[in-house]
């Protein structure tokens, strides 16, 4: 990589627009950057690695603040580098993100990061994403921005601190530089594998230890096997097994007696019963002899009874027929009643007489039909009428609809016509909040505008007691400075003025004058009383310079004050801070009122909708009515015509509407009555005839059942439940006697004498305690059985989860070992885990190219020595760095270094880590690197050591810079660049 040109614009401490010709400046191979303390000199590395990263080494790249305060308000910062990168030349342009002033307006904007990469070999396609741009110069360089600045831009102190570091700090550099994380991924996945291991192990060894359990529960003894739990585990189960088989043997046993018992009892229970059923069945043929002449008066009583049943049916018959005959015939005389009321009728009962006759028919039968017609046609006529009444009630109800309708036609029309006005005033609102909407982000940036313009008020008047003491103490540093510089310039002319009696005093006799070569002083000078020496002018020299740095530090202090309270005055207008208060309260008003009103649009459109869709409701519900009220209108017009009709055809019928009921009723009357009286006389005629035949075949029933007449058939009959209760009698008289037949015919009682006895409550005794020997012993057998299958089973699963538990345990115990060792702990004797082994390869590497440079910068006095020992209290091992002293052959440690010594093993161990970083990056050719760091600490002959190196550095035409304020810099390089600090901004100078 080598550096052409680079522009910087309003970038750190440079208001303006500074150029650097990198090709002329290191025309030679090596340039000084010198300038001085705040003036920039560090910036100028800090817009290159801006350039090429995006971002600026060390902890200021967290200040985040890139924009010169120098520079003129409005003015974009700006960073453009030319370089060769890889063999290809580019052009790298960056502008980090700023706050610049509103276009309109008081306050600030953000304006986001840009970036450009232009190929100016013309291959390729240039780049304006800065990811796309970050990725193609890491490519071209093949290393990170941590990497670059640790090998390019040799920062200050850094390496310093590295030489003094412990092992765990100078871990952290090298990891940064170094790309351990494949190294550290295979730490963690011993790690992953011993942890997932540990647990497989662990729920393992749970499941053994649960089964274990189980099986020390089933065995009925405490939990806790032997060393091998399997084997201790079929040893309870064969314990289990012998006593299952005497527990079995035991019942069986158990289970004789008790058989033997019951077959006992139950033969003295039977011998018990058939006693006691012989001497009943004896008993009850006893009584049944003895009551033989009752049962049979009770069958002679019964076959009478069942020989009358006949008969009484029919003479029932016979007296219903009879009563009949007498209620037809009183029926026949009350039908004639209806028919006395009427002319009509009285002429008909005279023509037909008292007595029904067979001619009764043919006399009632036409006049029935006449008086039938008549009701008919009246009838007829009557619906006519009713259809009249009808049509009226309709036409009341068409009428009562009509007028509802009406009413409802004049609202909906007033609604409708009331809907524009609520249409309009529903759009205002609508428009009223999608104007607030409109106006709510306005409002929320004036709002924020308000509280940071408010804010930053507040903020200005805290700062301005700061400045003014920031601007007293410049003023008093100033006047402390030009006391100091007086006194340096006194004490030098003091010293000049006494420079021949200083040169006097080494004058040696016969030794020549250092200014004319004379071996003879005869009248030396005699220094005056105010002679000053060199070290008063050193002393003096170190004051003025102390009082310039306190100064500087003073200015700058106060020009960031300054510039804050300059942003702060920007951004709030200078303002007083009730007004901004003021201000922020009306605009949070009117951002909260316009937020309030807008938050109410969706609901106003949906208003609007639904006035939009009530007006098409109302539409066509004014349509329906009024096509309701048109169908009603033609209703009534019918329904008229045809009540006008009906009228007319009644009163061409019977003249007066108001007589049809009474002549249809008295039609009707007549009709029934004689319908009536000739039913009543054929049904006595039928009756009386029936009642005849009825009572003679009563009579000849009662003969051929074998009685006198029918009051004997009479006398004879009983009830059925008395029947029923004659049969129960007999029937059982019959059954008891079979039943005590049957049971003495059986051959086990048949055998029985009467004398035999049977012990029953021995036998049961016998059973009882037979039946509780054989449940204690069926007790025993059944939990002997289940504790062995449990025990079995238990035996079985803790078997094979032991098989599963013995390797895992091995597994488990080798990768544990295999993840200490890796870790640096267990049987590694260095204690060094495999990512530390890495780094300690990596540092042996840089010890060795760094001793080379050390051991010429020393006089080949120093080399650095690589220890991969431990370190004290555990720490990690491998990244130990002493230096090994060749004129005493001692090794010790870094910190014994004094300072000039400490800066030259510095500088070279970062030049050789630079080496390390450039080859682990590839090999790439780093063809321009700066070196920052304090060459003031080296006296003359390790400054030309030094300088030895660095010219060795630029022999194979590599260019260095060297950032330093050293005044003997300036002397040994021609080729300089000075920045020079100004109040208005650094600008920069270049000497060549």
């Amino acid at each position: 990589m080598r550096l052409h040109t680079l522009e910087v614009t309003a970038f750190g401490p440079f208001a303006g627009t500074v150029e650097i010709d990198f090709d002329e400046l290191g025309s030679d191979g090596l340039f000084l950057l010198h300038g001085q303390t705040g003036a920039g000199k560090t910036s100028i590395l800090d817009a290159v690695a801006f350039a090429l990263y995006g971002t600026v080494p060390g902890a200021r790249a967290d200040g985040r603040r890139l924009l010169s305060d120098h520079a003129p308000a409005g003015v974009a910062p700006r960073v453009r580098l030319e370089a060769t990168i890889s063999g290809r030349r580019i052009v790298l342009e960056r502008s980090p993100e700023y706050e610049r002033p509103k276009m309109r307006g008081t306050g600030t904007v953000k304006q986001q990061a840009k970036a450009t990469l232009t190929w100016l070999d013309g291959q390729g396609e240039n780049l304006s994403r800065i990811p796309d741009i970050g990725d193609a110069v890491k490519g071209l360089l093949g290393m990170s921005a941590e990497q670059f600045f640790q090998v390019v831009l040799l920062p200050q102190g850094e390496f310093a601190k590295f030489l003094r570091a412990g092992s765990d700090e100078r871990g952290k550099l090298l990891e940064r530089l170094f790309d351990t994380t494949r190294f550290g991924d295979v730490e963690q996945w011993f790690r992953d594998r011993r942890g997932t291991g540990g647990k497989l192990l662990a729920e393992q060894q749970k499941t053994v230890d649960l089964l274990a359990a189980k099986v020390a529960a089933a065995a009925g003894i405490e939990a806790g096997a032997d060393a091998d739990p399997v084997e201790w585990a079929h040893r309870l189960s064969a314990e289990a097994a012998d006593t299952r088989d005497a527990a079995a043997a035991v019942l069986e046993r158990a289970r004789e007696v008790d058989a033997e018992n019951r077959r006992a009892l139950d033969t003295a229970v039977a011998l018990e019963q058939n006693l006691h059923r012989r001497t009943g069945a004896l008993t009850v043929l006893d009584t049944l002899t003895a009551s033989e002449p009752d049962r049979q008066r009770l069958r002679s009583e019964r076959d009478a009874a069942r020989r009358a049943v006949p008969v009484s049916v029919v003479d029932l018959d016979a007296a219903r027929a009879v009563a009949d005959a007498e209620a037809a015939a009183h029926a026949a005389r009350a039908a004639r009643a209806p028919l006395e009321e009427h002319d009509e009728g009285r002429a008909l009962l005279a023509e037909i007489g008292d007595v029904p006759a067979d001619t009764d028919r043919a006399v009632i039968r036409p006049r029935c039909e006449q008086w039938s017609a008549e009701v008919a046609r009246l009838d007829d006529l009557l619906e006519q009428h009713r259809r009249v009444a009808t049509i009226e009630a309709d036409l009341g109800r068409v009428a009562e609809r009509r007028r509802a309708l009406g009413d409802n036609h004049t609202t909906l029309v007033a609604e409708r016509a009331a809907l524009p006005d609520r249409l309009a005033a529903a759009a205002a609102a609508v428009s009223e909040s999608e104007q607030a909407a409109a106006s709510v982000p306005g409002l929320v940036s004036a709002r924020d505008r308000a509280a940071d313009s408010l804010g930053a008020a507040v903020e200005l008047a805290a700062l301005g007691t700061d400045l003014e003491r920031a601007q007293q103490r410049v003023l008093t540093l100033h006047s402390a400075f030009n006391d100091a510089r007086d006194t340096h310039l006194d004490i030098r002319r003091r010293r000049i003025e006494g420079m021949a009696a200083e040169l006097a005093a080494r004058l040696t006799a016969g030794e020549p004058c250092e200014v004319c070569g004379a071996t003879e002083h005869p009248a030396p000078a005699v220094p005056a009383p105010d002679t000053v020496t060199k070290n008063d002018e050193a002393a003096a020299q170190a004051a003025e310079q102390r009082a310039e740095r306190a100064l500087a530090d003073a200015r700058t202090a106060a020009t960031e004050i300054s510039g804050a309270v300059a942003v702060l005055r920007q951004r709030c207008g200078d303002v007083p801070v009730e007004d901004l208060t003021v201000r922020h309260a009306d605009a949070v008003y009117a951002h909260d009122a316009a937020k309030a009103l807008a938050e109410h649009l969706v609901r106003r459109r949906a208003a609007v909708d639904e006035l939009h869709r009530l007006a098409t409701d109302l539409d066509e519900r004014i349509r329906r009515v009024e096509a309701e009220l048109a169908d009603l209108d033609r209703r009534t017009a019918v329904l008229s015509a045809e009540a006008a009709e009906v009228r007319n055809r009644i009163t061409a019928a019977v003249g007066d509407a108001d007589s049809l009921t009474p002549r249809r009723r008295r039609a009707a009357e007549l009709a029934a009555a004689a319908t009536a009286l000739l039913d009543a006389r054929s049904t006595a005629s039928h009756a009386r005839k029936v009642a005849e035949q009825r009572s003679a075949a009563a009579l000849a029933a009662a003969t051929e059942a074998g009685f006198a007449d029918l009051d004997a058939a009479r006398a004879a009959l009983r009830p059925g439940e008395r029947i029923d209760e004659i049969d129960r009698v007999l029937r059982a008289a019959d059954n008891e006697r079979a039943v005590a037949q049957a049971t003495l015919a059986e051959p086990a009682i048949a055998v029985l004498t009467g004398d035999e006895t049977a012990d029953v409550p021995g036998a049961r005794a016998a059973v009882a305690a037979g039946a509780a020997a054989l449940d204690r012993a069926h007790a025993a057998a059944t939990e002997a059985a289940r504790r062995y299958l449990d025990i079995d089973a238990y035996t079985a699963r803790l078997e094979q989860a032991y098989a599963k538990l013995v390797p895992l345990r091995d597994e488990q115990a080798e990768l544990a070992d295999l993840a200490d060792v890796v870790a640096g702990g267990g049987s590694n004797a260095k204690k060094m885990s495999l990512r530390s082994y890495v780094l300690a390869a990596r540092l042996e590497e840089v010890a060795e190219a760094a001793s080379e440079r050390l051991r010429r910068m020393s006089g080949g006095r120093y080399e650095f020595v690589h220890s991969d020992a431990a370190d004290t209290r555990g720490r990690r091992g491998g990244l130990g760095l002493d230096i090994h002293d060749e004129y005493t052959g001692v090794v010790r440690s870094t910190k014994t270094l004094s300072g000039g010594e400490s800066f030259q093993a510095s500088l070279a161990l970062a030049l050789g880590l630079a080496d390390v970083v450039a080859a682990e990056a590839g090999g790439v050719v780093l063809d321009t690197m700066f070196i920052d760091e304090g060459f003031g600490t080296l006296d003359a002959d390790s400054l030309d050591a030094v300088m030895g190196v660095l010219d060795e550095l630029r022999a194979g035409g590599r260019v260095v810079g060297v950032v330093s304020h050293v005044d003997e810099m300036r002397q040994r390089i021609p080729s300089r660049l000075h920045v020079i600090r100004g109040r208005s901004g650094s600008t920069v100078q270049v000497a060549s």
